[in-house]
């Protein structure tokens, strides 16, 4: 053997131990349990979460606890994911009104949206459905617009507060269809499905899963879902854009991110564990019957579409003045 081939070898086995001593010096990840913050507690988000948790966990071998944190529309579990350490042994569950409405409704928000997160995955969308109170006798998103260019001034919708999904989604509906209707907000859907049923108000943007059982019951009817295609649990509701608004699309979504600076392999691998969940049968097929859409994108791709959003819903906000409650 030459001395050059034997040099050879003896830089290579020392360029070896020096990466393994560098593999071995850094924890194994993961090393502990991990922690998944949700900012609202009940609900969709807590079951979302613990759905997603237990083949996550499953996959990484640890435990994923779900921790609810709520308060300050989202800022107190920001705070949480933003003091522990950015290892990615906390996860935030994340969603339009953290990452796409706050930064327009709130002006003095206690985190940045894109430089103090790293997303990982969009978890799942979550369409509304455009209900209407039976009273009005209408049968379709057009009968509804027709109604209310002929009696302007006069129709309601209601949404579950202000800044809202319900409530922006509304305004949107308002500006597209060119009608004069107006806005009152409640403090949750509870107390605005009781006056939509019992026509107080006239139509609003609910949860798909909710509307859809109220409309079976007989007490709203159902017009068009806001999915840019018929949801699978419900495929006898036509879309939005197929009764008269092409390329409509609004809604709540979801999605997990971790601290900014976590290392790109524990961001890679969570996110890929991530998409893995949601691709198992039986996770997907309990979300769609809650009326949901799974998602399972790969961290820029969901990057871009929280930076599309904010874009989207801050210009709306800015331009009609609206403040949360």
């Amino acid at each position: 053997m030459s001395w050059f081939v034997k040099r050879r070898d003896l830089l290579a086995a020392a360029f070896a131990s020096v990466a393994v001593s560098r593999v071995i010096g850094q924890p194994e990840f993961p090393s502990r349990p991990l922690r998944l913050i949700i900012p609202f507690p009940g609900g969709f988000t807590d079951m979302l979460a613990r759905l997603v948790a237990q083949p996550l966990g499953a996959a990484l071998g640890q435990t994923v606890v779900v921790e609810q944190k709520p308060g300050g529309s989202g800022q107190i579990a920001a705070s949480d994911l933003l003091r522990a350490p950015a290892d990615g042994h906390t996860l935030m569950l994340i969603h339009i009104g953290t990452h796409a409405l706050n930064q327009a409704l709130l002006p003095k928000l206690s985190y940045d949206a894109a430089a103090d997160f790293t997303p990982l995955s969009e978890l799942v969308r979550l369409p509304n459905l455009l209900i209407a109170s039976p009273s009005l006798g209408v049968s379709s998103v057009r009968e509804l617009v027709e109604l209310a260019r002929s009696k302007p001034d006069s129709l309601l919708f209601a949404s579950p507060g202000n800044g809202s999904s319900g409530h922006l989604a509304g305004e949107l509906f308002r500006a597209r269809a060119a009608i004069r209707v107006g806005h009152v907000p409640y403090k949750g859907a509870a107390d605005s499905i009781l006056d939509l049923s019992a026509g107080r108000v006239h139509f609003s943007f609910d949860t798909l899963a909710q509307g859809s059982e109220l409309s079976r019951a007989g007490k709203v009817k159902a017009l068009a879902v806001t999915s840019l295609e018929r949801h699978p649990a419900f495929p006898d509701i036509p879309t939005m854009s197929e009764s008269g608004f092409p390329g409509w699309e609004t809604g709540p979504w979801f999605g997990l991110a971790v601290r900014a600076g976590t290392p790109e392999p524990i961001v890679a691998r969570l996110a890929g564990d991530i998409r893995a969940a949601l691709a198992r049968t039986d996770v997907r097929d309990r979300l769609i019957a809650l009326g949901a859409t799974p998602i399972g994108s790969a961290p820029q791709a969901f990057r871009d579409h929280i930076a599309a959003e904010q874009t989207r819903w801050g210009e709306l906000i800015r331009t009609l003045g609206i403040r949360a409650q």
